[in-house]
């Protein structure tokens, strides 16, 4: 088990961050396990291809027996979103004693895999020019198969942000980590990530937390090495939109004929808050047709709106909740049967 101590002054300075880095080398897990999560699946496939002339052995060996992966790899993000390019230049510069020190870390008890055996060498030279040499292939590799998807991981991992942001206003440190994985605990001023193959407890010391929602993790990823200020990966909500296309009424449904196809997805999908780029995302639309279709669907009193930040939630209202329910939704010429006795 993994423990993080937060003082208030740490809960003042928790913060999100998107990182590109840290998906993409996540992602390297998906690749180098097939069963670890079957809603990638679509996304493997699609990519084996694109991977062709690309030193995959060397690139997979990142990745340990047990999942762990190197913290030189993910460094904590400096900003809110940082580039790939700015992250990468961070694992650049990072000393060889480090790199070496965090590879040994992340593959034992077992012996390092021959891709990465020039980590072992005591002198600084053949561990420096493994690390340029993964620092390459990660960028060839974000570009083949991670970069083509961003701009939908990003309004993914953002939605997140917006939900546990609210989360957190609405009941603290308590609500905010409640959902977010079986694995984590806040229990008096601690967070507790259990299920971990260390056991260390960090004083976070001014650092705050810095939380990193991420589609390609399976569980809570906080830093292997203790000596690491506070962050952790997570898994986002909502991964599997990423590849399946968004839930429609079937065709012949009173809903869609009472208020067409594209109003009926979008009341299909405000079960919760969500924002008119997300709604957009998964509807595959632009943002434009959906505000249309949303001022529409408020004006009639079936979704509220609510200012959050910089964005606007939208979300069904009770009636729209009648009307979408699958066993209460069936329109009459009369109106909703469901408020109608005998």
């Amino acid at each position: 088990m993994i423990s993080f101590e937060l003082g208030v002054e740490d809960l003042a300075n928790t913060r999100f961050a998107v990182s590109p880095l840290g998906e993409t080398v996540l992602s390297l897990r998906v690749l180098h396990d097939p069963g670890l999560s079957a809603v990638h699946l679509p996304w493997r496939r699609s990519v084996r291809g694109a991977l062709g002339g690309l030193n995959t052995d060397l690139l997979l060996s990142v990745v340990a027996a047990r999942l762990t992966l190197p913290d030189f790899l993910t460094p904590r993000p400096a900003s809110f979103e940082p580039s790939f390019e700015d992250e990468l230049a961070t694992v650049r510069a990072t000393p060889p004693a480090v790199v070496r020190r965090d590879l040994l870390a992340t593959h034992a008890p077992s012996p390092l895999p021959p891709p990465l055996r020039a980590a072992e060498a005591p002198a600084d030279e053949p561990v420096a020019a493994l690390r340029d040499t993964l620092c390459a292939l990660l960028h060839a590799y974000w570009q083949r198969a991670v970069e083509p998807l961003w701009p939908q991981i990003r309004l993914v991992v953002e939605a997140d942000m917006t939900y546990r942001a609210r989360r957190l206003a609405m009941g603290g440190a308590r609500l905010l980590f409640a959902d977010m994985h079986p694995s984590l605990r806040w229990h008096e001023g601690v967070l507790h990530v259990d299920r971990m193959l260390s056991t260390h407890h960090v004083p976070a010391s001014g650092h705050g937390l810095l939380l990193i929602p991420s589609v390609f993790a399976h569980k809570p990823a906080p830093p292997v090495s203790p000596e690491e200020p506070p962050s952790l990966l997570y898994p986002s909500r909502a991964v599997a939109t990423l590849w399946a296309p968004a839930p429609a009424p079937t065709p012949e449904s009173a809903l869609v004929r009472l208020l067409g196809a594209p109003r009926a997805r979008l009341l299909t999908l405000l079960a919760e808050p969500l924002a008119t780029v997300e709604l957009a995302r998964r509807l595959r639309v632009t943002p434009s047709a959906v505000s249309q279709h949303l001022a529409v669907l408020h004006d009639a009193g079936l979704a509220t709106r609510t200012r959050h930040g910089r964005q606007v939630l939208y979300r069904r209202t009770p009636l729209a909740d009648r009307l979408t329910a699958p066993d209460r939704g069936h329109l009459t010429s009369d109106g909703p049967t469901a408020d109608r006795a005998g």
